[in-house]
């Protein structure tokens, strides 16, 4: 792998370079999805999953009064495994079908071209850039998305705050090293202070940027975002850093461009940084609760009185995943981020 910068990156520009590079990168050369990529996400364990979502969308359209027209934006779509069962199902519903101008953000155009042959619709429109003028009410749906964009992490040693790079000038043995900081300049440029009761920090720059355009268009035009993703409630922030290879845990400095490295979502400092927002507020809950209060069970059950007992064990397994405690019930959490006037609150 080529390193056209300084042989010094700090964690966030590592991270960018080993997922996004455009010759090596992670997310731009290959799928990483299901059962021959290096992980499995929601969608790809069960479509009732997906299916859960539209109906979530569709109630959520209704606290919206059913506009004529709206906009659904996937951020980070995969292999297009959500959007498609969230089209198929919105078919069912021409009213809300027709009203819906269908479009993924995706920065991979290798994954964009597998999105294109999976979904295989013109109603479908892509976009890399996702700050473009919005008119109508606009949802934005982003499943297991904030936990792959680049992270910063920072630590206190002795009342004084360092940086976490990565030394790259060997590339058989790249190291972390640490470079003193001034993290009130920092929180200047964030216009957001992050250290206050920190030992440790560990945010992404470019999730802030996404939630900062995001969180505009839906001041102005209605709507909201749905997020999805794995990570915890406290308000103390944890050093999470983590790659993953073929299905099992693997070391960050080793097989670079071959293997994610991802963190888990403090949801506590995103719903810190929406409280920044003069109109808008966010709601969170775990994925155990919201699909169960959406009716996931109850679905399982009605499909299942026509399959096979082996496809009905298979249902269950993939439906147990998704839900228990000791799987992805509550690693997972849900926030929805939406104006303040709209009290809508079903699934959490």
């Amino acid at each position: 792998m080529r390193i056209k910068r300084s042989n010094n990156l700090s964690l966030d520009q590592f991270i960018n370079w080993a997922l996004y590079d455009k010759n090596s990168g992670y997310y731009m050369k290959q799928n990483p999805f299901g059962k021959e990529g290096d992980f499995v996400t929601a969608p790809n364990i069960s479509r009732i999953f997906s299916e859960i979502i539209t109906i979530w969308l569709i109630t959520f359209l209704n606290s919206l009064g059913n506009p004529k027209k709206f906009n659904l934006v996937e951020l980070g779509a995969g292999n297009g495994e959500m959007m498609k069962v969230i089209y198929l199902t919105l078919k069912n519903f021409p009213q809300y079908f027709n009203s819906c101008n269908f479009i993924i953000h995706e920065k991979s155009q290798y994954l964009i071209d597998q999105q294109k042959r999976n979904l295989n619709s013109e109603k479908i429109t892509w976009i890399k850039n996702i700050n473009k003028k919005y008119t109508d009410p606009t949802i934005f749906i982003a499943n297991e998305f904030f936990d792959a964009l680049p992270v910063k992490q920072f630590f206190k040693r002795e009342n004084e705050w360092f940086e976490r790079f990565v030394n790259l000038t060997n590339l058989k043995n790249v190291k972390f090293e640490e470079i003193k900081t001034n993290i009130k300049s920092i929180e200047k440029k964030l216009e957001f202070e992050i250290s206050k009761g920190q030992k440790i920090i560990e945010y992404s720059p470019e999730a802030f940027k996404y939630l900062k355009i995001i969180g505009n268009i839906i001041e102005k035009n209605k709507g909201g975002i749905l997020i999805i993703d794995y990570g915890y409630l406290n308000s103390k922030m944890q050093d999470t850093l983590q790659a993953v290879s073929n299905h099992k845990y693997s070391n960050v400095l080793e097989n670079i461009g071959k293997s994610d490295i991802t963190y888990n979502i403090n949801f506590n400092l995103f719903q810190k940084f929406v409280n920044r927002f003069k109109n808008l507020n966010s709601i969170v809950t775990s994925q155990k609760k919201f699909l169960t209060s959406m009716g996931i069970l109850q679905r399982a059950e009605i499909i299942s009185k026509e399959i096979t007992f082996s496809k009905k064990a298979d249902l269950f397994y993939r439906i147990r995943r998704l839900i228990d405690k000791k799987q992805m019930g509550e690693l997972f959490k849900v926030m929805l981020i939406k104006p303040k006037k709209n009290k809508f609150q079903t699934g959490f």
